[in-house]
């Protein structure tokens, strides 16, 4: 049998766009000489939908455009995935299935059974599980077929939950000769080694070849890597989609590929799915331009950094706007790192702003001293200027705080916290400083060098520097990291990383008070095993912590 696996990028909606990229490549499969080709999860409507799903309308255009689906697939078999209506049992009205396609005929549905409710899904609040287990005989082939979380558990690598049932391990007995698993597996930093391991643990069970089509391409906060793969029976590697990229993979099962290694730079990969959410946002959003404040700090020179390769250079506007505490060198390198990226760099001072708001609420202030209020002032009138380009020229603004920043509240509302994306939002503070180094491997000199050597600084008062408010990063990270992703006790996080139990628990207070700064935030792109952003969810008002 010969394989095409389509790792393509659909958009979230856009069932006739979706559904032309799907007819499109079947006729290029079958023109080629294929037997099959192998599509991700919910391809006509793109993952995840989420309540656009609970629209019949939405449901029924489905049906409609998996009808041109099975018309266009004469003399071919196809396997794509929508929602399609439960009419049977349970209490949910919906199935995330993957239909059947031969020849012209629908065979029939194969429905997900394990539906996953934690971290960036919530599935089982639109589907019901599926119950059948069966064999789908395609091109003289015996195939059990799974939709993306159906293989995890079989390996091992399911968190916070334990399913009643392993659709692998009831493949078993049916003795398949191949297996293939319908994915849209999101991206975090160093997962695609993982998915492997869950591919290779499949295959060795079954005793047969193993082949994953994994989506690409980003959806609002989420963002697909790619990397699909195919493992022969052995649970050898075999071949391995490309990562951030769409890409048609040729598998013919009766002339087996020589092993592939895989080996990747985590660092690229980093900056490969960041540039990826950015320039998918902007796509499939219909928007062009960016602005940013350019502060001369490495947050925005990160940002800039991302947003060039993503929309290219024209395309990239950096708004320098220093105040009376901001140094010379801030604005010399934000300049120069305007020059090596080739984007526009314009000026606007915010001291003429803040003298008039100061003296409008010099008779509301009389008698208080100045402290973190004209901080934050500063940071605010920032926020105006930028979200007035956005305004007047149909920019968005990308936010450009970090994630260690973010997590500790230290961070302006309305301030620095404004935009249409926050980049790095999912990015510690100690990561910055490898992906900045990583860019200036690739390109030397991209970002001066000045800027990654000095002291974080957000310059809203003389001398400052954020190790005044904040243990070292590099503490900072370790206790997010224990915490928000691992869930570690607080004496655990201290004994694991030989911090004081004090300093943890500071930290910890800390970032359950700013919870409240991250609500109001923007979308923050996900590369982590816990976001900020989607599929964390925490009380604003609570007295557990």
């Amino acid at each position: 049998m010969k394989i095409v696996v389509a790792q393509i990028n659909p958009k979230i909606g856009d069932l006739d766009g979706n559904t032309r990229m799907i007819t499109d490549t079947i006729q290029k499969a079958r023109d080629d000489g294929y037997d099959l080709v192998l599509f991700p999860e919910l391809t006509i409507c793109g993952y995840a939908p989420e309540d656009l799903l609970l629209h019949n309308s939405f449901i029924d255009g489905m049906q409609q455009h998996l009808e041109q689906i099975i018309k266009a697939s004469h003399g071919i078999a196809a396997i794509v995935g929508l929602a399609r209506r439960n009419l049977f049992y349970g209490e949910k009205g919906l199935f995330n299935s993957v239909a059947i396609i031969q020849d012209g005929h629908l065979l029939g549905f194969q429905d997900k059974w394990l539906l996953p409710t934690y971290d960036v899904f919530n599935e089982r609040r639109y589907f019901e599980p599926g119950q059948e287990t069966r064999i789908w005989d395609i091109k003289g082939k015996r195939v059990g077929i799974v939709i993306c979380e159906d293989i995890w558990q079989h390996a091992g690598y399911v968190d916070l939950t334990s399913y009643e049932r392993d659709p692998i391990q009831e493949l078993v007995k049916y003795k398949p000769d191949l297996l293939i698993n319908s994915s849209a597996s999101p991206y975090q930093f160093q997962k695609p080694d993982v998915r492997i391991k869950v591919c290779e643990k499949a295959a060795k069970s079954l005793g047969c070849p193993v082949i994953l089509c994994c989506q690409v391409g980003a959806n609002d906060q989420i963002i697909f890597d790619g990397y699909s793969v195919y493992v022969g029976k052995e649970g050898t590697l075999c071949r391995l989609g490309k990562g951030f990229q769409e890409e048609l993979m040729h598998i013919d099962l009766e002339h087996p590929s020589c092993v592939a290694s895989f080996e990747y730079d985590p660092m690229n990969d980093l900056f490969e799915a960041l540039t990826l959410g950015v320039k998918d946002y902007f796509k499939k959003s219909n928007f062009e331009k960016a602005c940013l404040g350019l502060s001369g700090g490495i947050d925005s020179a990160l940002v800039a950094c991302i947003a060039k390769e993503a929309l290219g250079p024209e395309n990239v506007i950096g708004v320098c706007m220093p105040s009376k505490y901001t140094s010379k060198e801030s604005v010399e390198d934000a300049h120069a790192l305007a020059k090596n990226l080739g984007i526009q760099c314009i000026d606007i001072p915010i001291e003429p702003g803040m003298g008039s708001l100061l003296s409008s609420l010099d008779p509301f202030f009389e008698g208080k001293e100045e402290d973190v209020t004209e901080e934050n002032l500063q940071s605010r009138i920032r926020g105006i200027m930028l979200m007035s380009l956005s305004n007047k020229h149909n920019y968005i603004v990308l936010s450009t705080g970090n994630k260690s920043e973010t997590a500790m509240g230290y961070c302006t509302l309305y301030g620095d916290m404004c935009g249409g994306l926050g980049v790095i939002g999912d990015v510690v503070k100690t990561k910055v400083y490898e992906l900045c180094r990583f860019i200036n491997t690739k390109t030397p000199g991209a970002i001066p060098q000045r800027i990654i050597d000095k002291p974080p600084s957000a310059e809203l008062k003389p001398n400052q520097i954020d190790l005044d408010a904040l243990p070292d990063y590099q503490i900072v990270d370790h206790v997010l990291e224990g915490y928000v992703e691992d869930y570690l006790r607080v004496d655990n996080i201290a004994e694991k990383y030989k911090v004081p139990v004090e300093t943890v628990m500071n930290l910890v207070r800390k970032i359950h008070r700013a919870e409240y700064k991250r609500r109001q935030g923007p979308p923050i792109l996900r590369v982590s095993k816990k976001s900020f952003g989607v599929g964390r969810h925490y009380p604003i008002v609570q007295g557990w912590m």
